[in-house]
């Protein structure tokens, strides 16, 4: 119950989708309905990024994520992760924007160390959790102007 609670209080504290093993629950960040032009553009670019980790044998998760990014407004996703897997989470906008970075965090909000990526309007980090549970991953911009980014992560 109490980690029911926990993760309860960090869904409600963050504008975040939560993915977890079993599903999608989508917070307030996300999206519902048709996907605007923008989504649309920005999760082709995703694929795009994606499609390179897949050649090394990741599998891409169910769901995506779309929300605005702007210098100093980062957006952040609650993520269950499982030890023994490695991941990629990776980003793209449609503005062509450059300056997207990712960042994940530990269930304590620490940093991890992650593999980066960055190049053009897209961007992607990968790890591979020591131990299993929640983690946030952040996207940040340094662009001044709003920009609509995807997020999709894969798995191996």
């Amino acid at each position: 119950m109490k980690r029911f609670l926990i993760s309860l209080f960090h869904l409600l504290s963050f504008p975040a989708l939560v993915v977890g093993a079993v599903g999608v629950l989508f917070g307030a960040a996300a999206s519902f309905g048709a996907e605007t032009d923008e989504q649309i553009k920005a999760h082709s670019e995703v694929l795009d990024l994606a499609g390179a980790f897949q050649n090394d044998g990741f599998k891409l998760r169910d769901g995506t994520w779309y929300a605005q990014v702007s210098q100093g407004h980062s957006q952040t996703l609650q993520v269950n992760l499982y030890s023994g897997n490695a991941y990629w989470f990776s980003v793209a906008d449609v503005g062509g924007a450059t300056g997207l970075t990712v960042s994940v965090f530990d269930d304590h909000g620490n940093p991890v160390e992650v593999q980066t990526y960055q190049k053009d309007n897209k961007a992607a980090a990968g790890f591979s959790p020591d131990a299993s549970g929640l983690y946030y991953v952040e996207v940040s911009s340094s662009a001044q102007a709003a920009t609509t980014f995807c997020l999709i992560y894969s798995y191996k």
